[in-house]
């Protein structure tokens, strides 16, 4: 016994069908072709869109780090010079000795 669906799909196959004239049948694809162009060309702007503003964030944090790593960088160049002091009799700006 065949189902229903084939049933369906073998009278639709048998029975003639009036086709659209082929300049119809050329405007509809050509209509859904630019359907589908617009849809992705807006779904490309969008994520464009979203890319940038991540591309913005990511930017942002870098200068952030950037600002953080010198001032930790200062910092321990700081500690650094408290915790090694110079040897007496030597300063950070050695004089340099002329020869005759």
């Amino acid at each position: 016994m065949r189902s229903p669906l084939s049933q369906k799909l073998s009278q639709n196959l048998n029975s003639p069908e009036i086709s659209p004239p082929p300049s119809l049948l050329t405007e509809t694809a050509a209509s859904l072709d630019i359907c589908k162009l617009i849809t992705e060309k807006t779904r490309l702007k969008h994520e464009l869109e979203a890319l940038k503003q991540r591309r913005d964030r990511i930017v942002q944090r870098l200068e952030i780090l950037d600002t953080q790593t010198a001032t930790l960088e200062n910092s321990a160049d700081q500690l650094r010079n408290i915790l090694s002091p110079q040897p007496i009799g030597s300063s950070s700006n050695p004089k340099t000795v002329q020869s005759n």
